[in-house]
């Protein structure tokens, strides 16, 4: 190479680390035909550290180099997200085997911690037990999981006895595949629509018409939406979020684990009436299971040849919570870090790669058949309170049955603690619950009879989202559990903006002491959903206010050291 193609440091060295040979071949070998395009960084990032078992700075160096990128955005983008073990010179890899525990919400609630201890303590020095945000089965809570196997109510022999079988790998239960789909009526209406039975305008009336809000936690109408993305001018893409790290909330692997042809029609169905040729699925890493399920379904509904599709992408995340929010989804789909951004552009307008883009949780797909088919009278036709339509609730706690319970909207919390769950624990008492995940914020037992569905919680300070109930007792207190919620906010924080990077841990610092500065905590808390840029840094406070609001008791000096808990 001549030496004016070659951009000398102060030293005379070439800038950047130097390519080591062993490492590119490796790079290489993992890579083979693939293409080598930005948008797939995050994707080559994970053929290395699952390989490795961590990713080398050599590593990002030879993968920078393969991608002709610079080996600086390629560290910041390996850095950025939890799941890669990002070695520097120097370093000493992590050991060969981690096992991770979560220690969110609802685990929490489970024992965790002792889990954690005991894990600690009784593992060897080849595994590495690591503390980890919630996975999405909280209804199995404590969760651990060994390699990508999770360990339902983990203990310390059920672990040993995993990593002694060597049984690392995701676990896949019975589901309904394409055959059976088919054979019960499946990718029928598909043909239809593709045969000109129905119009894509009559497709979005009726979306419009069912009253079916997003299902992902903003609650926006899906009917309108899908207008507004046909609307623009194409070419027109999809983006389906299926990053549900919020704590609390596992309905989306649920019903991926048991029947994702029925939401792959959904998204077929969507991307047939708004005009899509191109539509990219992202799924949280931690729903390993759910990754093989799709990528052997995806595969068999390409190769059977009975339907023209779309371009179907399977796009993996790596441990991020704000990846949830759908602009930093989309930068994360295209290789980059996951960061907001500023609305307007909105993304139906300028969305994935630029292009107008429809983007929508995975259950909002899931009911699109069942409501064309049955109309959307039969969806408006459920519910209580004075609300309309269907809920999928993910319940976890302190609840004799926690999992996804589908309920009319408008129930309440103690309706579904009764008639869906069995009841509390024994020895337990219902003492309050977050109605909408860790950001949705917390109410007391005394509000229990509130409708739970969209808008109807605002007035109290919570919100619905995504509709994960966690229930806690008087064996807990609020303010832990608030105490919990911040930290976990601290620890997921893009850091993009002040007030959410630096408030989430100075709040979590305040609350972690004896006594709390109720003064300082509202004011700070105020900065935060003001000046924040994206809802994580705006729902973080959600809980602490909740907590000084409706448990005061824990406040008062004569129990500061310990809560009256029966």
């Amino acid at each position: 190479m001549a030496k004016q193609q070659i951009r000398m440091g102060k030293l005379g060295k070439p800038k950047g680390r130097a390519l080591d040979p062993v490492a590119q071949a490796e790079v290489l070998s993992l890579l083979g035909d693939e293409p080598r395009t930005a948008d797939l960084l995050i994707e080559h990032l994970h053929k290395i550290q699952d390989y490795y078992g961590h990713i080398t700075a050599h590593h990002l160096a030879a993968l920078a180099a393969e991608m002709k990128l610079s080996q600086a955005e390629v560290f910041e983008v390996a850095s950025f997200y939890h799941h890669f073990d990002v070695v520097k010179e120097g370093q000493t890899p992590p050991p060969p085997l981690t096992v991770r525990v979560c220690e969110s919400l609802s685990c929490a609630l489970a024992g965790s911690a002792g889990l954690i201890k005991s894990l600690t303590e009784g593992l060897g020095p080849d595994v590495r037990v690591q503390t980890v945000p919630c996975v999405g089965r909280c209804a199995q809570a404590p969760l651990a999981v060994v390699g990508q196997r999770p360990i339902d109510h983990a203990d310390l022999p059920a672990v040993q006895q995993t990593i002694e079988q060597r049984n690392t790998d995701p676990v896949i239960g019975a589901y309904i595949g394409l055959a059976e789909y088919t054979a019960a009526g499946g990718y029928q209406l598909y043909r239809d629509c593709l045969a000109g039975r129905h119009t894509a305008e009559a497709l979005i009336a009726t979306m419009e018409n069912s009253g079916l809000r997003g299902l992902g936690g903003a609650g926006f109408p899906v009917g309108r939406k899908w207008r507004i993305v046909a609307e623009q001018a194409g070419p027109r893409l999809i983006a389906v979020n299926i990053d549900e790290s919020e704590p609390g909330t596992f309905k989306d692997r649920h019903y991926l684990e048991r029947d994702p042809h029925r939401f792959l029609e959904g998204m077929l169905l969507a991307a047939w009436a708004v005009g899509v040729a191109q539509a990219y699925i992202y799924l949280r890493d931690e729903y390993a299971g759910c990754r093989q399920i799709l990528q052997r379904e995806i595969r068999l509904l390409q190769e059977c040849g009975l339907y023209p599709l779309p371009e179907i992408h399977l796009r993996r995340g790596a441990g991020a919570y704000i990846c949830g929010e759908e602009s930093a989804m989309i930068a994360s789909i295209e290789g980059k870090r996951g960061l907001p951004r500023l609305r307007p552009p909105f993304v139906a307008q300028v969305g994935l790669f630029g292009q107008p883009t429809l983007v929508q949780n995975m259950e909002s797909f899931y009911w699109v058949r069942e409501l064309i088919e049955r109309g959307p009278a039969w969806f408006a036709g459920h519910g209580r309170n004075g609300r309309q339509g269907l809920r999928s609730f993910s319940i976890s706690g302190r609840v004799n049955k926690p999992g996804v319970h589908l309920a009319p909207a408008g129930i309440t919390v103690r309706q579904l603690i009764a008639e869906y769950c069995d009841g509390m624990q024994d020895g337990h008492e219902f003492y309050g619950y977050f109605p909408g995940g860790a950001a949705g914020g917390m109410l007391p037992a005394s509000l229990g009879d509130l409708p739970l569905d969209f808008d109807t919680l605002n007035p109290h300070g919570c919100f619905i989202g995504s509709a994960a109930i966690i229930v806690f007792s008087r064996h807990d207190r609020a303010r832990d559990l608030a105490l919990n919620a911040m930290q976990f906010f601290a620890e997921e924080s893009c850091g993009q903006c002040t007030p959410c990077r630096v408030g989430a841990i100075k709040a979590a610092d305040l609350m972690a002491k004896a006594e709390w500065d109720q003064s300082l905590l509202s004011e700070l808390a105020g900065v935060m959903s003001d000046a924040s840029i994206c809802g994580l840094g705006q729902a973080a406070p959600n809980p602490l206010r909740g907590a000084m609001k409706y448990f005061p008791q824990e406040f008062t000096s004569a129990q500061e050291v310990e809560h009256e808990r029966n």
